[in-house]
């Protein structure tokens, strides 16, 4: 099965669950095809979790909740040893991160240790645990979610964990054409937390995404499309609006996900628009605007806008 039409068939699967928010969905896919992990920025209420439990359900894939609160440990995030009376002899209590989908809900209410617990997990995807290495199942993807409103009580990501993220997906309230489609189908008897009720099934295991990791290796980028991400990198980095540019995993991202994007839409090949087209959520949690262009009224989105159009695209 081609990339493309597996996408389909997900879409079609999701739409059963999921109304509207049809780019946010395509973006947590693009971002989990190409081996990355996802922070969604959107108020409570927006189909957050939703999108993540009906992905892992979409892959056949375990999900796990990690409600990141003040007081969590990273022992709560990862494990810890455990002794067994009865055996006399220690034990691994594995944390929730040993899964496949992992939610880490609200992870800026979590302070910067238990944070930072994460980082080796989406790294190496792997965890150490009192000096042993403990290797995470395949596929794992982090899906984290912060509210953009609420600061009281919330510890900032450093900029260190932000890059870990392959993308920065915004959730925004629906239209109220699909917020009344949202309260037709709730009144017609629809429950968020049984959406396997809804016939949603599986269209790939975890075990066939080796083939589909492979047919967006082949995709073809010409070197006018690598010189044209390099010299985004550099505009963002020669930019008046910031006073921090993409890092290089920020190319590496735009690439592989240019790649993924275009597998989805049947190509082999990448196109400039490809590269646009993830682009925001890409660099947009990597950037740190200047506080002039803040006053002037500049956002992320807007910066990434400005110095992106500042590039020739190739032909």
């Amino acid at each position: 099965m081609s990339v493309s039409t597996l996408f389909q068939q997900i879409k079609t699967e999701a739409a059963k669950v999921i109304v509207g928010q049809e780019e946010v969905f395509e973006q947590i896919v693009i971002a989990f095809f190409s081996g990355g992990h996802v922070l969604l920025e959107g108020v409570p209420g927006t189909a957050k979790t939703l999108m993540a439990k009906t992905l892992a359900q979409l892959i056949d894939a375990r999900f796990g909740r990690i409600q990141f609160t003040a007081d969590l440990m990273p022992s709560d995030v990862i494990g810890t040893q455990v002794f067994d009376i009865n055996r006399g002899q220690f034990y691994l209590k594995q944390g929730p991160i040993f899964t496949n989908i992992a939610l880490a809900d609200e992870i800026n209410r979590a302070p910067a240790k238990t944070q930072s617990a994460l980082l080796e997990a989406m790294e190496e995807r792997q965890v150490t645990i009192d000096g042993e290495r403990h290797v995470l199942s395949d596929p794992f993807m982090v899906l984290a979610t912060q509210n953009p409103i609420e600061y009281e009580g919330t510890y900032p990501l450093p900029e260190a964990q932000l890059d870990r993220f392959m993308f920065k997906v915004l959730v925004t309230y629906p239209t109220p054409e699909v917020e009344e489609e949202v309260l037709l189908r709730y009144h017609h008897g629809f429950d968020a937390h049984h959406i396997e009720a809804t016939g949603v099934s599986a269209v790939i295991r975890p075990s066939e995404m080796a083939g589909l990791h492979e047919e967006i290796r082949r995709v073809t980028v010409e070197p006018g499309i690598l010189r044209y991400i390099t010299q985004i990198a550099n505009a963002s980095r020669s930019s008046r609006d910031l006073i921090l540019g993409g890092s290089p995993r920020a190319s590496i991202t735009l690439l592989l996900t240019a790649k993924t994007a275009a597998a989805l839409r049947g190509r082999d090949y990448v196109t400039p628009d490809d590269v646009k087209y993830v682009a925001a959520p890409t660099y947009r949690h990597r950037i740190i605007l200047r506080p002039e262009a803040e006053i002037e009224g500049l956002d992320a989105d807007a910066a990434v806008r400005r110095f992106l159009n500042g590039v020739d695209v190739p032909r």
